[in-house]
């Protein structure tokens, strides 16, 4: 139980650290708000005016650490954004909130 602990502090703190570039939390954003669906990456790349080659290596980043994926549909790249891993990530976040309040004078 430790160990898969671990990997969740792990893998959560790789995803922090990619969502920590400004350009990288923009993208990831973007690709939130066009949905599961996703959107082409000519579409992402309109939608935040980023030069083409600054794109792919911020998705690349976002890919490594499973926020997003990139799926060929013909001839098009689809990006997406991974909601489960962003829900699991959240759900980390939040899991022991207020769980060791500290009460002053032991009220």
């Amino acid at each position: 139980m430790m160990y898969l602990r671990y990997m969740e502090l792990e893998k959560v703190s790789k995803q922090l650290k990619t969502l920590g570039n400004r350009t990288r939390l923009e993208v990831f954003r973007q690709l939130v708000r066009f949905g599961p669906a996703g959107a082409p990456v000519g579409v992402v790349q309109n939608a935040l005016d980023l030069a083409g080659s600054t794109l792919t290596n911020h998705l690349q980043k976002l890919v490594l650490v499973g926020l997003a994926h990139q799926e060929r549909k013909g001839t098009q790249m689809i990006c997406t954004a991974d909601f489960d891993a962003m829900q699991t990530m959240i759900e980390y976040l939040q899991e022991q909130c207020c769980a060791e309040i500290y009460k002053d004078g032991g009220e």
